[in-house]
């Protein structure tokens, strides 16, 4: 039954999508929740815009340069003007932009300090292209150096590569605890933010997935884990969220994406999720493993599970 509706759901939110294309209206900012999903950056930054548009997202993720690292293409400006220009007429939210996920600012291995060092300046002196942007980042593994060590190559590094007065928010992503991983607990993150000269640049991407494989109680409890963040973090620090189910059980600290409302966290917790009046002015990024068609589906789902017209949990 549930499965029924919401596929329902999301039909109704496609065509609703659709009414807003033929009428050419433009998606206002501010009404329209932030809901995406990551796009493929290789046709170029403004053909990005045209396909967000083209699925009903009204914001959207990209990777700087590829995802496994190495060195980025350059950004032309006539590009990144027309993805500002689409972003202005039709409403969207700026970007999340994910770093890829080679960097570690903790390694034990210089050479890779000094390559996500290097790279992370790079991404943010291009992102300047694109004012007031978001852009996330997985803090890093110690790899045996512990916690305390880790945090403060992390805390150095940042120093290094950000510029106080850029245009351009620095995110750590929630994580799920893997080995030697840094960002599992609210305390490591904040931990990070006090340690940082310029800590009026930096925020916090929540991953439903990752806190949730991490050992927070998304599920059943999200007011409490927020109760939580603010008590450790601070909410205004809290600036995007990552919405994916899970395939593990809480605190595997496993990090396995899985589609919306199909893994262990269920339809109930993304449609809490949905209508906190804490979170729903937060642009909301999806990674489940879906192609385009699929994050269409999740992203109308989302959107009518937002509208609270009925109950999938």
């Amino acid at each position: 039954m549930a499965e029924h509706t919401s596929h329902e759901g999301a039909r109704e939110g496609r065509e609703q999508a659709q009414v807003h294309e033929e009428r050419g209206q433009a998606r206002p900012a501010g009404r329209e929740r932030a809901i995406g999903c990551h796009l493929s950056s290789s046709k170029g930054w403004a053909a990005m815009g045209e396909t967000a548009l083209s699925i009903g997202a009204t914001t959207f993720a990209f990777f700087p340069r590829n995802p496994r690292g190495g060195n980025a293409r350059a950004v032309e400006p006539d590009d990144a003007a027309g993805l500002r220009q689409i972003i202005e007429t039709h409403g969207l939210a700026m970007p999340v932009v994910h770093a890829p996920y080679t960097y570690n600012l903790c390694s034990k291995k210089s050479d890779a300090v000094g390559f996500a060092r290097r790279a992370m300046r790079e991404d943010l002196e291009r992102l300047e292209l694109l004012p007031g942007c978001l852009y996330n980042f997985h803090p890093g593994s110690h790899v045996g150096q512990g916690s305390e060590e880790g945090i403060r190559l992390i805390c150095e590094g940042l120093d290094e590569v950000i510029e106080p007065g850029q245009s351009t928010t620095v995110l750590l992503e929630t994580m799920a605890g893997k080995g030697t991983e840094m960002g599992r607990t609210f305390e490591e993150l904040a931990a990070i933010i006090d340690g940082v000269r310029a800590d009026e640049c930096l925020g916090v991407c929540l991953d439903t997935c990752h806190v949730w494989d991490g050992g927070y109680d998304v599920r059943d409890d999200l007011d409490g884990v927020l109760d939580e963040f603010d008590r450790v973090i601070g909410l205004e620090r809290l600036r995007a969220l990552h919405l994916n189910d899970s395939k593990n059980g809480r605190g595997s600290h496993k990090d396995r994406h899985e589609r919306i409302g199909l893994g262990t966290l269920g339809f109930g917790t993304f449609e809490r999720v949905m209508r906190s009046e804490r979170l729903r002015d937060l642009p909301m990024i999806l990674e489940t493993p879906n192609e385009l068609p699929g994050y269409e589906v999740e992203i109308a789902l989302l959107r009518w599970m937002a509208d609270g017209r009925a109950s999938l949990g």
